[in-house]
């Protein structure tokens, strides 16, 4: 007649550590799977993109995040001049962000402007 099941208490079980490090393992063993795939990489790509952030000097072709490619023509601590193009004679650059170059290019990937 009544709907409802009656609900009856779990017995309790004594906290061994065996049960403990049972039930911990699947989010160890995700965390460690997380670290060498995702966290580690990253690390890498951060410490390499810094050191060639650091190495950029004057005369070098970049390519930046957003597509530009031109020769750095002059480079401070955070920023740095990037000549583009040449319209009539004159140089055309941009000032931008050092951490914004993505690539290093080789010497004469860019023709004269």
């Amino acid at each position: 007649m009544f709907f409802i099941s009656d609900a009856f208490a779990q017995t309790a079980t004594g906290g061994d550590t065996a049960s403990l490090l049972t039930s911990m393992l699947p989010m160890i063993l995700i965390f460690v799977a997380f670290w060498f795939f995702l966290i580690r990489p990253q690390q890498k790509r951060q410490k390499e993109h810094a050191k060639m952030v650091d190495a950029l000097t004057k005369g070098d072709e970049v390519l930046t995040a957003g597509g530009i490619a031109g020769r750095v023509v002059e480079v401070s601590d955070d920023y740095m001049v990037v000549q583009i193009a040449s319209v009539k004679g004159e140089p055309v650059t941009l000032t931008m962000q050092r951490v914004a170059v993505q690539t290093v290019l080789p010497k004469g990937t860019i023709k004269t402007f």
